[in-house]
């Protein structure tokens, strides 16, 4: 299994400590962290070869979680392409940080997070409640 990292790629080096968090609590239940923004370097000329392989790279998941702490246009991109694909949607942001209404408004799971503590928690509850669906066979991406 393979979850999908959306993160706002100016910030990613500021949030590397929850995307390590989330990672670590992702390879416990055997699901493979895909950070896009830590595969891929493209320059602003081929933006339309950069959205191809982020789409092929989604298509290749069975979630997507978008760390919408810092808001980009990207993850809202990303994020409407795996709802569209019906694959499972995690928000998660500080709560100290903007709403993000678009891709919450689209998340089948919401987690408002203090600290790394509270995040692991909240995650693991939410994991715990899609992982029989995902691993029982049923598609839910349609």
């Amino acid at each position: 299994m393979k979850a999908y990292i959306s993160v706002s790629y100016n910030k990613i080096h500021s949030l590397r400590k929850i995307l390590n968090c989330i990672s670590a609590i992702l390879r416990t239940y055997n699901i493979e962290p895909y950070i896009f923004c830590d595969h891929f370097t493209f320059e602003p000329a081929n933006e339309k070869l950069m959205m191809q392989q982020a789409f092929a790279d989604i298509d290749l998941c069975d979630l997507l979680i978008a760390e919408v702490s810092d808001k980009a246009i990207g993850i809202g991109v990303e994020a409407g392409y795996a709802k569209g694909k019906k694959i499972p949607l995690f928000y998660l942001r500080q709560k100290n940080s903007a709403h993000s209404t678009t891709v919450s408004g689209i998340s089948d799971y919401s987690i408002l997070y203090e600290n790394t503590t509270d995040l692991e928690e909240q995650l693991t509850d939410c994991l715990l409640k899609i992982l029989p669906v995902l691993q029982g066979g049923l598609n839910i991406k349609k």
